[in-house]
């Protein structure tokens, strides 16, 4: 049955790959951002078969929540179209009116600040949105537009790291205003304020959970700006002397003052055009692309990959103006000589998204832990986002790949300290050192929302997480730490339950959990976004050792079978736990490594088979083509597919090799700076691999270091 089954999922991946090559039209290969898609991910997923269930009338599957506007990598400013607020990233590729244009976004449930909408006239402070059409669309890195149906006014857009630049043509005799919806942000508006400035020029700020500055100036005179509505609406209304050329709006933000923003805008604006701020953006993005150019495989696979590598640079974004300032975790206006920015986020992407903007742009990377440290020292932990400690292996990997540009004694102090203090950055940490585990108290009849601990997944999370801070003890002769973290990373065993073959809640007694159905998926009962299943293979720093908790090699891979082939329960319905290939979920974080996991047991061709058929079946879904399985979360499910289609993945992102997996492309050339250049070359058809050849040395086994990429001129892939 397991074989027919694995059979079935071969022939569907071979489908997929068919498929794929028929979708789109070829590209011009001398200019990368030409495969970018920047709606890839705006749209949902609305099959059944595709989310694995059938989702609630009116609910919309978390099915990539991203957005198709402008930015530059890392960039202060995201500036992009909203169609719903508090719906993720705001565009909603289904919808069909635009209710404004907003400068921050992540693709998450916050941000979308200092909303912008051109308008003539027929609108009330409540309902100004305008209808739009795909056909009237359009957009690439660094730049989007769009037809208002509405106003009939054609909206351009582009921007440099601080600042958003408009361009507006309006329909000739029509009155040329511009709404401010400064109310509204997918975050909760606390306050906010806006004054006109000389004749052209306006300025103010969005209180939510941060202030936002602004500073805007526009090539027009203002005749009036005024606010109107009621109090929960209000609205600001700036009015401009009409004329037939296109109204340009120039706007800066900061998160230090408004002076900063004036000063950004006039040292990234001052006396160019839209069309020059628009090739530059380009050009931008096109340096980054760049410097991983693949040739062979599909035009399709060329889109997904290019639009894939440009999802994963988009955050953390940038904090700090044009002159160093920025405001800290305590409010204080400094000036450190590093540029700030926000946290990443840590839980999804350092399995793999951080590895990437390590290795394409590691100085911003020095620049991002800097400032974790930087936050850190003020609180006495390092900071974390959403659920573990995974600045650690963050930090571990990055240093070990040669980025060190930064305090490194205080990052390891910082991180000892979560990992030995209550109060912190890890939960229940006393528990976990004097027990080994973190126990889940038992609940009558959970579901998928009941509140716990999640105490499965941290005890797993943290012991790897320990192994990551004992990576840093080892560098930096911390010899007693490192011993005593090293004996706390095989924790994870302490939740192995022999009987079912899969990590299992404790009570605090040491009892099993009772209650406990391993296909059942939960928030934070037991497990993070997941279930026994999801989680049960979390150990990439000690597969073999995970391995040796079943009685032989082939018990581990008929578990490892069991996991790709029992059938998903419609029934089973969490949100964001989609796109399944037997328990096997792919359309969230916590199991992304384990299709590799064959690799460990002499199955690679195993492992192969399930990376393309992920690779062909869960990118580009859905009617329109433009789904993915299941959040980007911040570039993570991007990156996943970046770095598989480029045959390397960071199995264990603390250490600094790779696992080798056979590309899609024939050849991949990776320019990791410094003069430093590799190209992966894929020899023959085949998915098994039989020789990894490094500089016409054989590799021992699956794994190459990054010291071994970035000293060697080619990485062989024989497969058949």
């Amino acid at each position: 049955m397991i074989r027919t089954i694995l059979l079935i999922t071969f022939i569907f991946a071979m489908v997929g790959c068919h498929t794929a090559s028929n979708h789109s039209s070829p590209k011009n290969p001398e200019k990368l951002t030409q495969y970018v898609n920047t709606f890839l991910g705006t749209a949902p997923l609305q099959d059944s078969i595709d989310c694995g269930y059938n989702p609630p009338k009116d609910w919309r599957v978390w099915a990539g929540l991203t957005y198709p506007g402008t930015s530059l990598p890392n960039a202060m400013v995201q500036l992009s179209p909203i169609t719903e607020w508090h719906s993720g990233a705001g565009y909603e590729y289904e919808d069909d009116v635009i209710l404004a244009f907003t400068h921050t976004n992540k693709g998450h449930w916050n941000l979308c600040h200092i909303p912008v909408l051109p308008v003539t006239d027929g609108y009330t402070t409540n309902d100004f949105g305008s209808k739009f059409s795909h056909e009237n669309e359009a957009a690439e890195p660094g730049y989007y537009q769009v037809e208002l149906d509405r106003y009939g006014i054609n909206v351009e857009l582009t921007s440099t790291l601080h600042c958003g630049y408009h361009k507006y043509e309006y329909p000739k005799g029509k009155p040329q205003n511009m709404i401010l919806n400064l109310s509204k942000s997918n975050e909760r508006v606390r306050d906010w304020h806006i004054e006109q400035v000389g004749t052209n020029a306006f300025k103010g700020f969005q209180q939510t959970g941060e202030k936002i500055y602004f500073y805007a100036e526009t090539n027009r005179t203002i005749v009036n700006l005024k606010t109107s509505g009621d109090a929960r609406r209000e609205v600001a209304l700036v009015s401009f002397n009409e004329s037939d050329e296109p109204l340009e709006l120039k706007l800066a933000l900061s998160f230090v003052s408004t002076e900063n923003a004036k000063q950004n805008l006039e040292a990234e604006l001052s006396g160019k055009s839209f069309e020059e701020v628009k090739t530059e953006a380009s050009q931008t993005w096109e340096n980054l692309l760049e410097k991983i150019k693949v040739e062979g495989g599909t035009e399709k696979e060329k889109e997904l990959f290019y639009s894939s590598l440009y999802r994963s640079f988009l955050w953390p974004a940038l904090r700090s103006d044009v002159n160093g300032d920025f405001t800290d975790a305590t409010g204080k206006i400094v000036n450190k000589g590093f540029r700030y920015y926000t946290n990443p986020s840590l839980w999804d992407t350092y399995r793999n998204k951080l590895v990437l903007l390590g290795m394409l742009s590691p100085d911003v990377t020095a620049d991002v832990i800097q400032s974790l440290i930087d936050k850190g020292e003020k609180t006495g932990f390092m900071p974390t986002f959403f659920h573990g400690d995974h600045a650690a292996p963050f930090i571990s990997g990055s240093y070990l790949r040669g980025i060190q540009d930064y305090d490194i004694e205080s990052a390891y102090q910082l991180l000892l300290n979560n990992a030995t203090k209550e109060g912190g950055t890890r939960p229940h940490i006393t528990e976990y050192i004097e027990k080994g585990y973190i126990s889940t108290p038992e609940v009558k009849n959970p579901h998928v929302e009941s509140k716990a601990k999640a105490g499965v997944t941290k005890t797993l999370e943290f012991a790897y997480d320990d192994y990551a801070v004992a990576l840093l003890a080892k560098e930096l002769n911390k010899t007693d730490d490192y011993e005593m973290l090293m004996k706390r990373t095989s924790n994870y065993k302490n939740l192995f339950d022999p009987s079912t073959g899969l990590m299992r809640g404790r009570l605090e007694n040491g009892d099993w959990v009772s209650d406990f159905n391993a296909e059942y998926p939960y928030y934070e009962y037991m497990y993070r976004e997941a279930n026994a299943w999801q989680s049960s293979f979390f150990a990439p720093h000690d597969t073999k050792g995970l391995i040796d908790l079943y009685k032989s090699e082939a018990e581990f891979e008929e578990k490892l079978d069991s996991l790709f082939s029992i059938p998903w329960n419609s029934s089973h319905i969490a949100r964001n736990v989609s796109s399944f290939i037997g328990q096997y979920c792919h359309g969230n974080q916590p199991d992304h490594s384990f299709p590799y996991l064959y690799t460990f047991i002499g199955k690679q061709e195993k492992s192969q088979m399930y990376l393309d058929s992920i690779m062909n079946r869960f990118y580009g879904m859905g009617e329109w083509g433009n789904a993915l399985c299941g959040m980007d979360d911040a570039g993570e499910m991007s990156a996943w597919y970046v770095f598989a289609a480029m045959g390397i993945y960071p199995y264990s992102p603390a250490d600094d090799d790779y696992i080798v997996s056979v590309p899609i492309f024939d050849s991949v050339k990776l320019d990791l700076g410094e003069e430093s250049q590799v190209t992966i070359t894929k020899k023959n058809e085949g998915r098994k691999i039989n020789d990894i050849i490094i500089d016409g040395n054989q590799l021992d086994g699956y794994f190459v270091s990054y010291d071994q990429l970035k000293t060697g001129n080619e990485l062989i892939i024989l497969a058949e």
